[in-house]
C-alpha cells in the first residue's frame, strides 16, 4: 500500500498535482453525484411512502446527522489520517443509501429514515475532503486546489443529472419509482468513491504537526480562528437557508416548477461553477478580498431576493451561490491551517443552516419574505470581520 507522502507548505509549486489529486477529486464529484440523486429526493420518498406531513424530515435528520458526526471524522482524520476517515465516511455513506432504498422499496419509513441519518453522517465526513486537497499542495497554491474541488463537484452533479433516464429505467426494471432507484445508484456512487480512497496517497503537511495536535480548545484560541469559523458557518447557513425557501418565493410570485429549477440550476452554477476561477483569485489577492466579496455578494443576494419577477430572483440565486463560494473557498484555505477546529467548524455550518432554515420558516409565516432577506442581509456582513482579523494579522 502507498504511503503518505510529506509536503512543506512553505514550498512553491507552478501547477497542482494532479495525479495525486485525480482519486480525491473523482471520488468528492461521484458523492456529489450521489447526493444529488438520492437525498435531494428524500422528501419526495417520504410522500410516496404516505408521510407528506414529514416530507422535510430526511432532511432535518440529514443535516443533524452530519453536524453530529462532523466534530468525530475530523477527530478520526487527526489521530488515524485522512485516508481511514474518507474511507469510512464513503462506505457509510455507501450502506446509509442502500439501506434507504431497501425501506423506500419495501414501504419501511424508519428503515427509510435511518439511511438518511447513516447518509448524512457520511456528510459530515466526506465534506471533510476539502482539507485533504488542501494539504496536498503549499499554501500558496492551497485557493486553486480548493476551487478545482468545487468544479468536480459541479460536473459530478450535471453529470448524474444527465443519466437520469437510465435512473427512471433501472426504477422499471426494479419495479419501484426512480426517486428509489436513485438511493440505490447513490450507493453505487459512494461505494466507488470508497474504493477510490485505496488508490489516494495522502500528503502529510511537515508544517501541519504542531497544530495538528492541539485540543480543540487550543485550536480555537489561536487568533483568527474563531472569525474564520464564524465566516464559514455564516455562509453556509445563509446559503442553504435562503436557497431551501427562496422557491417559496418563487411559488408565490407564480413561478412554475420549470422555472423553479432554473432558478436552482443557476444557484449551483453559482455555488460550484466558478471554482476555476475564485480559487486562483484567492491565492493572488490575499484572504481579505474573498471575505469581503464573499460577504458583499452574499448582502447583494439577499436585497435582490424580495424583488418583483422572475429575473431579479434568478440574479439573486447565482450571486447567493457565488458569494458563498468565495467566502467558503477563503475560509476553508485559512482552516486547513488548522486541523483541530476544521470537524468542529463543519459542525457548526450543519447547525447554523438547520437552525436558519427553521427560523426563516417562521419568519416569512409572521413578517413575510421581504423581513427575511433583510435578515439576511445584515447577517452576510459577518464575514467582514474575519477580513478585519487578517488585515490585523
Amino acid at each position: 500500500m502507498p504511503e503518505p507522502v510529506s509536503l512543506d507548505v512553505g514550498q512553491a509549486s507552478a501547477a497542482l498535482p494532479l495525479g495525486r489529486l485525480a482519486p480525491l477529486y473523482a471520488a468528492q464529484a461521484l458523492a456529489t453525484g450521489a447526493t444529488t440523486v438520492s437525498t435531494v429526493l428524500a422528501s419526495l420518498i417520504m410522500s410516496s411512502l404516505g408521510r407528506e406531513s414529514l416530507s422535510g424530515l430526511p432532511s432535518t435528520l440529514i443535516s443533524t446527522s452530519a453536524a453530529l458526526s462532523a466534530g468525530l471524522f475530523g477527530a478520526l482524520m487527526l489521530r488515524s489520517g485522512r485516508k481511514l476517515g474518507l474511507g469510512l465516511a464513503f462506505t457509510l455513506g455507501a450502506c446509509g443509501a442502500v439501506l434507504g432504498f431497501l425501506g423506500a422499496r419495501a414501504a419501511v419509513t424508519p428503515l427509510f429514515l435511518l439511511g438518511a441519518c447513516m447518509m448524512g453522517a457520511a456528510q459530515g465526513g466526506y465534506q471533510q475532503a476539502r482539507y485533504a486537497a488542501a494539504e496536498s499542495v503549499p499554501e500558496s497554491r492551497r485557493g486553486t486546489a480548493l476551487g478545482a474541488l468545487m468544479l468536480m463537484s459541479v460536473l459530478g452533479s450535471f453529470l448524474i443529472t444527465g443519466f437520469s433516464g437510465a435512473v427512471e429505467g433501472l426504477g422499471t426494471r426494479l419495479g419501484t419509482t426512480a426517486e428509489v432507484a436513485g438511493w440505490l445508484v447513490g450507493g453505487g456512487l459512494l461505494g466507488v468513491a470508497a474504493l477510490l480512497m485505496a488508490l489516494w496517497v495522502p500528503v502529510i503537511p511537515v508544517q501541519a504537526g504542531a497544530r495538528a495536535r492541539l485540543s480543540v480548545r487550543e485550536a480555537f484560541a489561536l487568533p483568527g480562528v474563531r472569525s474564520t469559523a464564524l465566516a464559514l458557518a455564516t455562509a453556509q447557513g445563509l446559503m442553504v437557508t435562503l436557497m431551501s425557501l427562496t422557491p417559496l418565493r418563487a411559488h408565490h410570485l407564480g413561478m412554475d416548477h420549470g422555472s423553479v429549477a432554473v432558478l436552482i440550476s443557476g444557484h449551483i452554477a453559482g455555488m460550484f461553477g466558478f471554482g476555476w476561477l475564485t480559487g486562483p483569485l484567492i491565492d493572488r489577492l490575499g484572504l481579505r478580498v474573498g471575505y469581503v466579496g464573499g460577504a458583499g455578494l452574499l448582502a447583494a443576494a439577499a436585497l435582490t431576493a424580495p424583488l418583483s419577477g422572475a429575473a431579479p430572483l434568478a440574479l439573486s440565486m447565482f450571486l447567493l451561490g457565488l458569494g458563498w463560494n468565495l467566502a467558503f473557498v477563503t475560509g476553508s484555505k485559512a482552516m486547513a491551517r488548522t486541523p483541530a477546529a476544521q470537524g468542529v467548524t463543519d459542525g457548526l455550518g450543519y447547525v447554523s443552516a438547520g437552525v436558519g432554515t427553521l427560523l426563516g420558516g417562521v419568519v416569512i409565516a409572521h413578517v413575510g419574505f421581504p423581513a427575511l432577506a433583510l435578515a439576511c442581509a445584515a447577517l452576510a456582513l459577518l464575514p467582514l470581520l474575519s477580513a478585519w482579523r487578517v488585515a490585523k494579522r
